[in-house]
């Protein structure tokens, strides 16, 4: 496997990551017969939590095919992994702000990300003009 689709999974992980940690320190909160119930999510850093962890099953098909069309359309491999580095860096950054309450920053970070992850998405017909 490739160091961007090793990201793919990364990515996959810090979103179950982001809401499965909030479960866990309040898991006698929890009911996991009613994992949707609004009441455990009443308290703000929960409902931060949340947030970050639907944006983050909103961005990853995205992330996922952009590094898959890369990569499949022979894109330059060492760039695919640079970008999908910086964006799982990004995306961790971001699910921090999100949880610390930094909007503004938040929503530069997810700026950020996105123009990365259509970067990669882009790269296939862009890649005559790439350094190999």
């Amino acid at each position: 496997m490739t160091l961007a689709e090793w990201c793919v999974l990364g990515a996959l992980l810090l979103y179950l990551l982001t809401i499965g940690s909030i479960k866990w320190i309040r898991f006698r909160g929890f009911d996991n017969s009613r994992p949707r119930d609004p009441a455990f999510y009443e308290d703000a850093i929960a409902q931060r939590a949340l947030g970050a962890h639907q944006n983050g099953i909103e961005t990853f098909p995205f992330f996922a095919f952009a590094v898959l069309l890369a990569e499949f359309r022979d894109s330059p491999q060492r760039l695919i992994d640079e970008l999908a580095v910086l964006f799982l860096i990004v995306r961790i950054a971001y699910v921090l702000t999100y949880l610390g309450n930094r909007p503004t920053l938040r929503s530069i970070l997810w700026s950020i990300g996105f123009a990365l992850n259509l970067g990669i998405f882009l790269m296939p017909m862009l890649k005559r003009y790439l350094p190999v």
